[in-house]
């Protein structure tokens, strides 16, 4: 297997069996705040003196879902004693692309995550945990407790794409209002698990691939999410997409991006930030559509492990990437990059890289 170029760091990695996430920030409170920090240069400046307010709304929220991790929360923003904590686990990542495919006959499972926050990309670590089925690895941060990217070894590994927006106008100038309405809508009158908590608890308590997609499929969940699962066996990879309390999944054409399968006029893939008041709908429609056909069509291979990340490349490297994760659970394979913005650059650019994260705690 091939190794990380020599120039760039390593993803770290940190045995959260004992303490969970908890233990996590206490070791990383440092490096947690400083990530913090970096992502408020991108909010607005009023961001950071609203975000005891942001906090406090959000925690509301979280304590009257039906989340276990509130408590976990709680400890958390305690330990760490500044602001964004209770914000952090209530956010929701922006455009993702992910796709599952069979390779010499064991499913592999590639995404990227796009996020506008700078230094997600050089802060990101993974973190290896434990629940009632066993250990998995998990692409994370300190002060984060929910499960976006993770491999299981002998289970399955899974990935959440944010799903397409609702749409209650038609006008691209009226996104914002869209996008308040749906919020409020969650905060307001939701009470499910939010799905990045429900994926964790999946990994903690699913012993197999089959109990870990009838929990995505079933469980209610605060907002609308796309999974994508793969499993141990051949053509044990499917994409679900939820509402909150309805699915939809697919085993074939696996992979997804921020909009439906089919394309449905009620919602609006996502886009960029900054493409918000812009972006025509079949701009935004075709913007999810271009990321998926790249991935898809990439005819290299994860198995090998020759070139790592060689698949991230535009469409599905834009300005937003953060984080890339290769996975194959039969293998035991867990390969992580961070992306960031650097001087001079267009796109961002692989800053740390690990090629075999399980491989590294065995």
């Amino acid at each position: 297997m091939s190794e990380a170029p020599l120039s760039l760091p390593s993803v770290p990695l940190f045995d959260a069996r004992d303490g969970g996430p908890l233990e996590h920030a206490r070791d990383g409170c440092l490096r947690a705040r400083a990530l913090r920090d970096a992502c408020l240069e991108w909010l607005p400046p009023i961001a950071g003196r609203m975000m005891p307010v942001l906090d406090a709304v959000t925690r509301r929220w979280l304590r009257r879902s039906r989340s276990p991790y509130v408590a976990e929360i709680e400890a958390i923003a305690a330990a760490l004693g500044f602001p964004g904590i209770w914000f952090l686990n209530g956010s929701y990542q922006w455009c993702c692309t992910a796709l599952a495919r069979d390779e010499d006959g064991a499913p592999w499972l590639a995404r990227t995550l796009d996020w506008p926050y700078p230094g997600l990309g050089r802060g990101v670590e993974v973190a290896r945990m434990s629940g009632a089925a066993g250990d998995f690895y998990s692409a994370t941060w300190p002060g984060y407790v929910g499960v976006l990217s993770a491999m299981a070894p002998a289970r399955f590994a899974a990935a959440i794409n944010q799903a397409p927006m609702r749409r209650h106008t038609g006008h691209r100038w009226l996104r914002p209002l869209d996008l308040a309405a749906n919020v409020a809508g969650t905060l307001i009158g939701v009470r499910h698990m939010p799905p990045d908590q429900l994926l964790r608890d999946v990994f903690e308590n699913c012993r197999d691939v089959g109990a870990a997609r009838a929990r995505l499929e079933q469980t209610p969940v605060a907002r609308p999410v796309i999974y994508t699962l793969v499993g141990c066996r051949a053509g044990e990879r499917f994409v679900i997409e939820r509402t909150q309390t309805g699915h939809a999944t697919r085993s074939n054409d696996t992979v997804a991006a921020n909009d439906w399968g089919v394309s449905d006029p009620r919602w609006e893939g996502r886009m960029r930030a900054d493409q918000m008041l812009s972006a025509t709908y079949d701009e935004a429609m075709n913007n999810s559509r271009s990321r998926r056909e790249a991935l898809r069509d990439w005819r290299g291979a994860f198995a090998r492990g020759v070139a790592p990340f060689a698949w991230v490349v535009p469409p599905v490297l834009n300005p937003y990437t953060r984080v890339a994760v290769e996975m194959c659970p039969r293998r035991a394979v867990m390969r992580v990059a961070g992306y960031d913005m650097v001087a001079g650059a267009q796109l961002p650019m692989r800053v740390a890289q690990s090629n075999d994260m399980a491989a590294a705690a065995a």
